[in-house]
Order: C-alpha cells, then structure tokens, then sequence
C-alpha cells in the first residue's frame, strides 16, 4: 500500500522569505500552491494568482435583482393588483417605492456576499490536512507557511521537500492526506 500525503509544507519566520519562496516556486514550475499567514499579503495572493473579482460582482448583480424585485413588487400591488388612488396622487409613485428597494437591495448584496464567499472558499470545513502539521497552529501567530500540494503536475515528494529546503525555511514537513 503506498501512502498518500497531501503535499509538503515549509515554515517561514519573515514574509518576505515567503514571498520569495513562492517567486522561486513559480519560476521552478510548481503551479498548486498555498501559502498561509496571519495576515493578507497581498504580493504573495497577487503571486499565486489569487482572483477577488467574482464577489463584487456577485454582489451587484444580486443587488440589482433584489431592488427591481421589490420595486416591481410595490407597482404590482400598489398600481395594477389593488389600485387605491388617496388624495389624486398617482398609482406609481417611485419617490416612495425608492426607500424600500434601496433597503432590499443592500440586504440582497450583503446575503448573496455571504453566500458565494462561504461557496467559494468551501467553507465552512471544519478540518484540512495542515492541521496535522506540528507548529502549523502558529500560521495564526507569528509565521508563515508555503505548501506544494500533490495534485501539482511535477510534484514528487523528495524533489518537492529538497527544494523547499532550498528556500531556507525554518522546516519542512510532509503534509498527511485525509482519509
């Protein structure tokens, strides 16, 4: 039986030696990557090709479609289901259906934000095969962690931890598969 693990991971005490890990990475041909810090870094997600631009989308789209709902909803009822003319004004009156869309609107984007950013990131998932690393729980402290994961295309094991090491990491640990 051969044994499966999920990639190989290096710890780093800097961000830059991160971020130079990943450039060195990159330019040696591994494309699955991750990296885990306690705190964005934006070179290292421009880096490893990390994509936001579907959430403000996503957002203004469902904000779009839930303020034409509820404006549609108030000129159905107000105009054409149950028309009720109080005091000549006119049965489409948008100054008034205005404040309520606009309302809908927000509560639509903040829940389809929601939503799709728990879609797209898998979440919530309560366990992931770095958790198994020892020291990994510092990720969320003070370091910083670069994984090769095995579904890259040139990943072999020794090959992955040899050049990791050449990154000068505080360590490199082989990252165990979930069952």
């Amino acid at each position: 039986m051969t044994r499966r693990i999920h990639g190989m991971i290096a710890e780093f005490e800097k961000p830059e030696a991160l971020k130079r890990a990943v450039v060195e990475a990159k330019r040696a041909g591994f494309t699955s990557l991750d990296a885990y810090s306690p705190f964005p870094l934006s070179e290292v997600a421009d880096e490893l090709g990390v994509r936001t631009t579907a959430i403000p989308w996503i957002a203004f789209v469902s904000a779009l479609a839930g303020g034409c709902i509820q404006y549609g909803a108030q000129y159905w009822m107000n105009a054409v289901d149950y028309p009720l003319n109080v005091g000549g004004r006119p049965l489409d009156s948008w100054p008034a259906f205005i404040p309520a869309s606009l309302v809908v609107a927000i509560l639509w984007a903040g829940a389809a934000t929601l939503i799709s950013l728990l879609m797209i990131l898998r979440l919530p998932r309560l366990h992931h095969p770095v958790f198994e690393v020892h020291g990994f729980n510092r990720a969320s402290e003070d370091r910083f962690f670069l994984c090769i994961l095995s579904d890259d295309p040139i990943f072999q094991e020794e090959a992955a931890r040899d050049f990791l090491k050449t990154c000068s990491p505080l360590a490199v640990r082989e990252v165990p598969a979930c069952d």
